[in-house]
């Protein structure tokens, strides 16, 4: 389920706090910024908007000492050590793309990009300069999620034949709306989707050997709804559903030969799981619920493997190394694709 971190090629930070950048002033980055306030093993120091004044105000309610207007004037700050890239998604590919010019460590909100090839794009910059980038996919470092990997490596549930997730909201439709608007990116796969899929890639691995899709598109072409059947070489499968049109649950679960592991709602911060053993047979023998609720608002873990990977001096998190969200973007790009939507990268961004 990981791949072997990346051979160190910068300077540890070791003896003092990351310093944090922010591009983008938003509600998530708020969230995640409320998390970083708590943690010694960084500080946020800078904050850029295309408007000065929001990254002011961002900046003056998060306790940071500088703001810029834009973002290259943040990207050329020498003592931004890492960047959290919170734009809307077809502003990060160029966002990114510049940040690793610039040397800079990233943290690049879900989703990573809006196609497959700007992924990759993204990828290989960071490798051939040498910085760290991670996706941020904070499902991965949920303690829950943690305790739920190693259950599922020691075969607790035995051997791994399926997988489901879902994820939706009820937003009505407005063409303005970021969720509906195909100029940021909009969509359910993009926003919520990418969740049920990188939890199918997780516990089922690379890429899958045949993938089947249905769902729906809203009035001015954006997806609104759609399920994937993931298929792997062996046999094995999952099912991931997101909707911008039904509240689904929010539920996901991994079946085994010997049981399954429920994931109560939201299943991509979840606090804990439900471990159901059969021994092989056809009844429940036992049931134990594991609880691991998070730190703060649960933003804190995958912050903190940042700042673990950048003290070691790694260019890739070992927990959700970048060909994995490789993987999640192709996939994702194959059902936008198969329902007859094709972003593409903005590249006025920068």
């Amino acid at each position: 389920m990981t791949a072997s971190p990346s051979t160190p090629a910068y300077a540890p930070v070791v003896d003092r706090p990351v310093r944090w950048g922010v591009v983008g002033a938003g509600r998530i980055a708020a969230k995640v910024m409320g998390d970083l306030a708590g943690m010694p093993g960084g500080r946020l120091h800078a904050v850029a908007s295309r408007s000065a004044d929001r990254a002011r105000a961002f900046a003056d309610e998060h306790g940071a000492p500088v703001s810029y207007g834009s973002y290259d004037e943040l990207l050329a700050d020498p003592d931004v050590d890492a960047v959290y890239l919170a734009t809307p998604h077809r502003q990060h590919h160029a966002v990114a793309l510049a940040a690793v010019e610039a040397g800079k460590h990233l943290l690049v909100e879900k989703a990573f990009t809006v196609t497959h090839a700007g992924a990759q794009q993204v990828v290989d910059a960071a490798r051939a300069r040498g910085v760290f980038v991670m996706e941020a996919m904070w499902t991965r470092f949920q303690p829950a999620v943690g305790r739920l990997r190693e259950l599922v490596a020691d075969g607790a549930v035995g051997e791994v034949r399926s997988v489901r997730a879902d994820l939706g909201l009820r937003v009505p439709f407005d063409p303005s709306d970021r969720l509906w608007d195909p100029a940021q990116g909009g969509g359910a796969l993009l926003d919520l989707g990418v969740y049920p899929v990188a939890w199918l890639q997780m516990v089922l691995g690379g890429t899958p050997a045949s993938l089947e899709v249905a769902g729906a598109t809203g009035p001015n072409g954006v997806d609104a709804e759609s399920t994937v059947l993931w298929r792997t070489e062996d046999g094995r499968h999952g099912v991931g559903t997101c909707s911008l049109l039904s509240p689904l649950p929010g539920q996901a679960a991994v079946f085994g030969t010997e049981g399954w592991i429920e994931v109560p709602p939201r299943f991509h911060h979840p606090d804990r799981v439900v471990l159901h053993r059969t021994g092989g047979g056809r009844s429940v023998e036992t049931s134990e619920e594991v609880v691991a609720p998070a730190t703060g608002t649960g933003y804190s873990h995958e912050l903190d493997e940042v700042h673990r990977c950048l003290a070691a001096g790694l260019t890739e998190s070992p927990t959700m190394p970048l060909d994995d969200t490789l993987a999640v973007m192709a996939v994702l790009e194959q059902a936008l694709h198969a329902l007859g939507v094709h972003h593409d990268e903005d590249p006025a961004a920068i």
